[in-house]
C-alpha cells in the first residue's frame, strides 16, 4: 500500500530490503518493521478521529432502537451532557489496543502478499493485475482479523456498556471467561472473517486502482495528501457498504451476553434482526453514519500509513548516506 504503482520510478538505494536478488525491481520494497510500524500509526489515527461516532454506531446496531441522524446526534449529546467529553471515547483504549496490531498486521501482510502474488504472476515490482490486487486484500484483512479477533470482542463489549460493568480491558476479559466461557471470545468470529474478505479486498482493491489510474494519467507519480485521502474515502465507502449487513450481525452476535439475546448463528440472527425490524432498518441500521465515519476512517489510515512510508524510507537513505 504504501509504495504502490507511483513509486515505479524509484530506484533501490543500498540499504532496502528485496525479497529476492534475481529479481527486476523498480520499486523500493518496504521493510517489514516500516510497514508494521506505519500500519499501526495509520490505524491509530484513523480509529481515534472517528471514536464518538463508531461508538454510537455499535449502540444503535446492537439495540432494536430506530435508527436516524438526529437520534444519533441526541445519543452523543446526552452522553457528553452525562459522563462528560471524554466519554465519548469511552472503549477507545480497548480500541487501541486491538486496532494497533490489527492495522499493523494487515498494512504489513498486504505488503507481504503483494510480493508474494506478484512472484506467481510475474508483476513483481509492479502494480498487479486486478484480480490478484483483491486477492491481496483480502488476504490481508483475513489475516488480521484471525489473529486479532479476541480483541475486538472485547471492544464491542466496552462500547455498549456503562462503565460500571466492565472497569477495563483486563476486567472485561477475565469476567467474560469466568461467567460466559472462553468460547465467548470468539462469538460472532465467522461473520467477521466473511465480512472482512470483501471490505479489505475492495478497500484495498480501490485505493491500488485509483492510485494506479492517478499515477497512468496524470504523470506524477505521487498523488498529493488530499488525493490520497479522496481515494482512501472512497475505498473505505464501497468497502464498507459491501460488507455492512455481517458488520451488525458480528455486533449482535458479540454483544448477545449484555443485551439479552441468545443470537448463535449467522442465518438465525439475521432471521431474528430481519423479523423484528426488517430488512433495511436492521441489518443496514446504521450505514449512513458508516457513510460518515468509513470514509474519513479509511482515507485517514491509507494516507498515514503512505506517507509514513515514504518518511521512513526518506530516513533510511539519509542515514546510510551520512555514515
Amino acid at each position: 500500500m504504501g509504495n504502490g504503482v507511483q513509486d515505479q520510478r524509484a530506484t533501490h538505494t543500498p540499504g532496502e530490503v528485496l525479497p529476492s536478488a534475481s529479481s527486476s525491481h523498480s520499486e523500493p520494497t518496504p521493510s517489514v518493521l516500516n510497514s508494521l510500524l506505519s500500519g499501526a500509526l495509520a490505524g491509530a489515527l484513523a480509529k481515534t478521529a472517528v471514536a464518538p461516532l463508531d461508538r454510537t454506531k455499535i449502540i444503535f446496531q446492537v439495540s432494536s432502537a430506530r435508527f436516524s441522524a438526529k437520534e444519533a446526534y441526541r445519543l452523543i449529546y446526552r452522553t457528553y451532557l452525562k459522563d462528560g467529553f471524554l466519554s465519548l471515547w469511552r472503549g477507545n483504549s480497548a480500541t487501541m489496543v486491538r486496532v494497533i496490531p490489527y492495522a499493523a498486521i494487515q498494512f504489513c501482510a498486504h505488503e507481504q502478499y503483494k510480493i508474494f502474488l506478484g512472484g506467481i504472476y510475474g508483476f513483481q515490482g509492479k502494480a498487479l493485475p486486478p484480480i490478484p490486487r483483491l486477492l491481496a486484500g483480502s488476504m490481508a484483512g483475513t489475516t488480521a482479523a484471525m489473529l486479532t479477533y479476541p480483541l475486538d470482542m472485547v471492544r464491542a463489549r466496552m462500547a455498549v456498556t456503562p462503565k460500571e460493568m466492565y472497569g477495563n480491558i483486563v476486567h472485561v476479559f477475565g469476567r467474560i471467561s469466568r461467567e460466559e466461557g472462553l468460547k465467548t471470545l470468539y462469538r460472532g468470529f465467522t461473520p467477521t472473517i466473511l465480512g472482512v474478505v470483501p471490505y479489505a479486498g475492495i478497500s484495498f482493491f480501490t485505493y491500488e486502482t485509483l492510485k494506479k489510474v492517478h499515477a497512468e494519467r496524470s504523470g506524477r507519480p505521487q498523488p498529493y495528501s488530499y488525493e490520497r485521502l479522496a481515494f482512501g474515502a472512497c475505498a473505505g465507502l464501497l468497502g464498507q457498504s459491501a460488507s455492512y449487513p455481517l458488520d451488525v450481525v458480528r455486533r449482535r452476535m458479540q454483544t448477545a451476553g449484555v443485551t439479552g439475546h441468545t443470537y448463535g448463528t449467522i442465518a438465525g440472527t439475521m432471521r431474528e434482526i430481519v423479523a423484528e425490524e426488517g430488512v433495511v432498518r436492521g441489518l443496514y441500521k446504521g450505514l449512513s453514519m458508516n457513510w460518515v465515519k468509513g470514509p474519513i476512517a479509511v482515507g485517514i489510515s491509507f494516507t498515514t500509513f503512505d506517507l509514513t512510508q515514504i518518511l521512513l524510507r526518506k530516513l533510511h537513505r539519509m542515514g546510510y548516506t551520512s555514515r
